[in-house]
């Protein structure tokens, strides 16, 4: 065993025993996150605004504070990226995340000195929590590679701006700088594909033990790799056993990913974003992830089935339950308040409080009063692929309103590696797996106003040609899961 090695031991148990003390106590340390929250922005723009001087119970801040999105929180956003200070939290940002817009363009999320530490942390302490765990600590000793978006930054009005992937690829403890991969000239490569061919011809040689990036263009660079080598990635990569992954469900990919390396691995699931950290896989044994209730975030939850209605109810968190399905809303200290940002969770446990991700707010289809999720879709995929040998690369979902015969019915378009031998009883499946996990759909297939799941089938790299066409392939972005319209559908099926 490393110095390095037997050291990183050493630390994970004490940063394990660290987190224990405020998971133990989760609403303690949200309450004592509320206060340092209003406290330090009571003097803001927005903190005399919404009076923050007079909030002095969350109550008084559900009050005054309303649920927002980017969309109606950017007249403030706008003047702290003309360069105002003071206005959603004290001075000025570090950063702007720059992400993928709605309707107005791209967003500039902001990011602070006292939030980002909290980015870098998490990512740290999930490894470490492995390491806790498992008493595995050897891959520190190899190469460590994360696919992420360029560390190129750009500047406005004094602050830096970039892709949060990027920006966090700044803050590389230097005892990781001389295992890290791929280099800064390969990481600055803006074409994906062409970024991709670079890493592939970087690392094809070396000793890779961890892997790290979302794994949709992870499987892009294991297919590039197995091409170029001729042989598995775990045989190339002798001593690659931990895959860290985030912003997608992996299950879907994971019998592929398994094909592709030629054995398993452990994996950590990340739950990160531009507007914070909010849960790492603390746990190979349990299921979801740890909600990090420390980390300058304070949370609430809205029940999703009431989302839409006039003022719904805010819970905190000693107030959710198991298997709700909540969206999630944030207040932060990077000036965030009441913040939307359109993901759902599930609790899976709360002692201590566990998380996954269900899908999207605005990423479902109720186009006849189903209400679907994404985690429904991908579990009955994975129920459909079990037993088998079929291997899916991709897919998404949408609602077939108007068919030209028959009734209506959920369209699944499906990119195989390996395709079923039965495609009609692989859809029936998916179907018996809808039904079992929601009783709208299920009514709505017993009392013949939908008609049983149709899979189209997408041709090889069909998903990456659609990315590409949309100036969305690679780094951070990823592929909707569900649309409650055909606008997805339509392109592809052209």
């Amino acid at each position: 065993m490393s110095f390095k090695s037997f050291a990183a031991k050493l630390f994970a148990d004490y940063i394990y025993a660290k987190t224990q003390k405020w998971a133990q106590n989760p609403v303690e340390t949200q309450q004592k996150v509320f206060r340092e929250l209003i406290e330090k922005a009571v003097n803001t723009d927005f903190g005399r605004d919404h009076n923050f001087t007079d909030i002095k119970s969350f109550e008084d801040f559900a009050r005054r504070v309303p649920i927002r999105d980017y969309e109606q929180l950017k007249s403030y956003v706008d003047e702290v990226v003309k360069g105002k200070e003071n206005v959603l939290w004290p001075g000025k940002p570090l950063y702007f995340a720059k992400t993928s817009g709605t309707t107005s363009g791209a967003k500039y999320i902001p990011l602070t000195k006292e939030s980002m530490p909290y980015h870098i942390e998490a990512a740290r302490d999930a490894i470490l929590h492995y390491i806790h765990e498992t008493r595995n600590s050897d891959f520190v000793d190899g190469k460590m590679i994360f696919l992420q978006g360029s560390p190129e930054l750009d500047e406005k009005n004094g602050v830096k701006l970039g892709r949060l992937s990027g920006i966090v690829a700044h803050y590389v403890p230097k005892y990781l700088q001389r295992n890290r991969m791929p280099s800064w000239e390969t990481n600055i490569i803006d074409d994906w594909e062409t970024k991709v061919d670079a890493i592939v011809e970087e690392t094809i040689n070396e000793d890779m033990s961890v892997i790290s990036g979302i794994p949709s263009w992870v499987q892009m660079y294991f297919e590039k790799l197995r091409e170029k080598a001729g042989k598995p990635v775990g045989e190339v990569f002798k001593n690659f056993n931990l895959f860290i992954y985030g912003g997608v469900n992996y299950e879907p990919y994971r019998a592929k990913f398994e094909d592709l390396i030629g054995r398993k691995v452990d994996s950590i699931e990340l739950f990160p974003a531009s507007e914070g950290f909010f849960a790492y896989q603390d746990s190979q044994a349990e299921k979801g992830m740890l909600l990090l209730l420390n980390s300058g975030i304070f949370y609430e939850f809205v029940k999703a089935n009431e989302f839409f209605e006039d003022n719904p109810r805010r819970y905190t968190i000693g107030e959710v339950e198991i298997g709700i399905n909540y969206v999630l809303i944030l207040s932060t200290n990077a000036g965030l308040w009441a913040y939307n940002i359109g993901d759902t969770i599930q609790f899976t446990s709360t002692k201590p409080y566990r998380v996954i991700v269900s899908g999207r707010i605005k990423h479902y289809i109720s186009a006849f009063g189903e209400h679907v999720i994404g985690k429904e879709v991908e579990e009955a995929l994975k129920e459909a692929m079990q037993d088998t040998n079929v291997r899916v690369n991709e897919f998404t979902v949408a609602p077939q309103i108007n068919p030209e015969h028959g009734l209506p019915y959920h369209e699944w378009f499906i990119e195989f590696e390996n395709e079923p031998t039965d495609l009609q009883g692989f859809s029936e499946k998916i179907d018996d797996a809808m039904r079992k996990q929601n009783v709208y759909y299920d009514d709505l297939i017993a009392g013949n106003v939908l008609r049983k799941v149709v899979i189209t089938k997408v041709p090889k790299s069909g998903f990456d040609n659609y990315m590409k066409s949309i100036g969305k392939l690679g780094g951070q972005n990823k592929l909707p899961r569900l649309s409650n319209d055909r606008k997805i559908a339509d392109e592809l099926k052209s």
